[in-house]
């Protein structure tokens, strides 16, 4: 247990280097589970070292072997490494990072050129493709832009439907006030005209004095006046004609007793009117 805790403590002090090591509860569960994470990480850091120190052998010698390469291929072709001018230099190495970026196998023209006919047929489908996603991004826009004002126009239809329904909630609500008013006054009056007729029955009025029978002595008048009317038009070709004496009286009595008959109608009807309105009155007052 002491042995693994110095393990841990060593190990931790190397993780956190020069910041100080987090305080944690030190009992056999945790000292456990960090010796195991020590451990790990010990044999993790031998494989990262033995893996870096085999990369770096691996480079001297590829290093090594480009180099004795580099000067077969100068012997070749009669060349010494010194021999190259700076512009020489500088077109090959760009030959040299075009094959790298072509991924080619080697730096022939025949290589060369189904290199760059594939690289430009990926140009002309990445422009064609462009262009589709062009045209597709315009539809859309075009699409979006209809919709923005088709929402613009639902927005305005709706809130103009909601001001409409505003005022027609506004106004059922006062047609119902209106209604309930009108209820209210109808109850009034039927009261006020079952108390009115109550009190002219208990005082035994006559129906010749009611409203109703002046409205027929009302109709009745108008029929006698329609009914003269004919007689006098009868009495108009023998208006310029001397009268014999005795026709002249028989008519001048008639007319007399027609006018007696209107003139007592006529004043009948002015007397129930005149008392009508006089009981009007009185009940009014009362």
């Amino acid at each position: 247990m002491c042995e693994k805790s110095k393990i841990v403590s060593q190990w931790l002090k190397k993780v956190f280097g020069q910041q100080p090591v987090p305080e944690f509860e030190v009992n056999t569960r945790t000292v456990e589970i960090l010796y195991e994470l020590a451990e790990s990480s010990e044999m993790r850091c031998r494989e990262a070292e033995m893996l870096i120190e085999d990369h770096k052998q691996k480079t001297e010698e590829y290093s090594s072997d480009g180099a004795h390469l580099q000067e077969v291929l100068l012997q070749a072709v009669g060349l010494q490494a010194g021999g190259f001018s700076k512009p020489t230099v500088d077109l090959l190495s760009a030959l040299e990072e075009t094959a790298e970026v072509l991924k080619l196998r080697d730096t022939s023209l025949g290589s060369y050129m189904p290199a760059i006919n594939k690289l430009t047929n990926d140009v002309l489908e990445a422009e064609k493709t462009d262009r589709r996603l062009q045209r597709e991004l315009s539809a859309v826009r075009k699409k979006m832009t209809a919709t923005v004002v088709l929402r613009k126009k639902l927005e305005d239809d709706l809130m103009k439907i909601t001001h409409i329904q505003q005022v027609e909630a506004a106004t059922a609500e006062e047609r119902l006030l209106n209604m309930d008013f009108m209820k209210n006054k109808s109850r009034d009056l039927t009261c006020r005209n079952k108390i009115a007729q109550e009190k002219l029955d208990s005082r035994q009025m006559e129906d010749s004095f009611t409203h109703q029978a002046t409205l027929q002595l009302s109709e009745k008048i108008t029929a006698l006046k329609e009914e003269t009317l004919p007689l006098k038009k009868k009495l108009e070709p023998y208006s310029d004609l001397s009268p014999s004496p005795a026709l002249a009286r028989v008519k001048i009595e008639e007319a007399k007793r027609e006018l007696v008959i209107f003139f007592i109608n006529l004043v009948l009807f002015w007397h129930l009117l005149l008392l009508l309105l006089l009981n009007i009155i009185y009940l009014c007052w009362i």
